[in-house]
């Protein structure tokens, strides 16, 4: 270390300045892009008929779409240290946010609403002859 710890903030972020954190910050990124896609793929498929959990996997995918999309932009383009800093932490606070305080409770709420249908529908076949059809008779016609 050459420089104060906060003169690294406005040093060009690249593979000279920062060689123990440019290529694996670099990899991270592209894999953690292409785990994302994969994953919201994989998640909407298995939750498609759940639309609060659906709508939280969008959030994460276009989360991560943005943040890991940047830093490989701030890699390639060779920005200063304080924006790929900048874009590290605002994307984990927005990905905490978004997990554990934007979407538990319209996720309960979900849940409350699954729990009552599922009680009402017990309800309605509770007795053993709810699900057995009547015969209808049939009129002759003279």
């Amino acid at each position: 270390m050459a420089l104060a710890p906060w003169e690294y903030l406005f040093v060009a972020f690249n593979a000279v300045n920062f060689p123990d954190l440019f290529l694996p910050l670099l990899i991270v990124s592209v894999i953690l892009l292409v785990g994302q896609v994969v994953l919201y793929n994989v998640r909407v498929r298995q939750l498609h008929r759940h639309e609060p959990l659906v709508t939280l996997n969008e959030w994460l995918l276009w989360t991560g779409v943005i943040v890991f999309s940047l830093l490989i932009i701030e890699a390639v383009f060779v920005w200063y240290f304080i924006f790929v800093l900048a874009t590290i932490l605002v994307g984990m606070v927005v990905f905490v946010w978004v997990r554990f305080f934007r979407f538990p409770p319209m996720i309960a709420e979900y849940n409350d609403y699954l729990r009552r249908t599922r009680f009402f529908s017990q309800e309605k076949y509770k007795h053993p002859e709810a699900t057995i059809r009547s015969r209808r008779r049939r009129r002759r016609r003279a």
